[in-house]
């Protein structure tokens, strides 16, 4: 298991449902295997743990109830808190906390800054660089086993910053 400053943020309890102690839980990833049965969350601060006994989609979020959480009052501590988890290791996906504080290297080598954050974007997430530069997530080609993020880039994408 990974120290909690470790684990990713996936959502959060918006609010409490019904009075069998379901929750509303926002999610803020798109990987649905985190609400699966017998999947482990950790909420807020002190990362307290909390088991999913049962999920289902409502609307744009889910109704998750949660082990040992059988009650509207015990659902309701729940509101408001951050839901983190332990990140899934996957190799053909990109995660933003591996992008992040990488170098990025165009097609022809060139270093082109550091990745600061990483921007949701309707068309594709964007790699924002500490030069400036907007990369879309698209145009990654590789990470290496250095931790570098290889591009390839239209002609003339860096230069639109300069």
């Amino acid at each position: 298991m990974t120290d909690k400053s470790e684990r990713l943020q996936i959502g959060r309890v918006s609010r409490a449902h019904g009075l069998k102690g379901e929750v509303v839980v926002k999610l803020t990833t798109n990987r649905l295997e985190r609400l699966d049965r017998g999947a482990t969350l950790f909420a807020g601060p002190d990362h307290r743990e909390l088991v999913v006994a049962s999920s289902r989609p409502k609307d744009k979020d889910h109704l998750v109830r949660f082990d040992g959480v059988a009650f509207r009052d015990q659902a309701d501590e729940l509101h408001g808190l951050d839901l983190f988890a332990e990140a899934l290791d996957d190799p053909d996906e990109l995660w933003v906390h591996e992008l992040t504080g990488a170098a990025v290297v165009d097609q022809d080598g060139i270093d082109r800054g550091t990745v600061e954050h990483v921007e949701a974007n309707p068309a594709s997430d964007l790699l924002v660089l500490d030069s400036g530069a907007l990369v879309p997530a698209g145009f990654v080609v590789e990470i290496d086993d250095d931790g570098r993020i290889h591009v390839d880039v239209p002609a003339g994408l860096f230069e639109i910053n300069d």
